[in-house]
């Protein structure tokens, strides 16, 4: 089985200048675990929901909430994003996909065309909705 047979094709991707705000709100709304970065069309890097939760102060938005809590919301994505994230061509198969998750510990692999344009997105729930068993 090849990747473009399980990607998701239809992939939301935030500039490198969008905020923190911004990136989270989508992440929430959308239901997303993974944003990629891209600068003019390219892939640059990627954002989890994790490094989201690792970086903004959980004291935003509560009775405490300090000025530099709020500081924490004005980070760039090119601050906080996974540079040089790796990724996979949509010809790939799967079980690349597979053992290059479990062997550096990923849950999500861009796919990319020859111009390192996002295409695509496998993530671990995307291979398991797809296992055959």
């Amino acid at each position: 089985m090849l990747v473009q047979d399980v990607m998701v094709k239809e992939v939301v991707c935030v500039e490198m200048d969008a905020r923190l705000p911004e990136v989270k709100t989508l992440l929430q709304n959308r239901g997303f675990h993974h944003l990629p970065v891209v600068e003019q069309g390219k892939l640059v890097g990627i954002i989890s929901d994790r490094d989201i939760l690792r970086l903004v102060s959980p004291f935003v938005g509560k009775v405490n909430e300090q000025t530099r809590d709020l500081d924490t919301l004005n980070r760039a994505a090119h601050q906080v994003m996974t540079r040089q994230p790796i990724t996979v061509k949509a010809n790939a198969e799967v079980s690349d996909v597979v053992n290059w998750m479990l062997k550096v510990s990923i849950s999500c692999v861009p796919v990319i065309d020859d111009d390192e344009a996002v295409i695509g997105i496998v993530t671990w729930r995307d291979l398991i909705s797809h296992a055959k068993f």
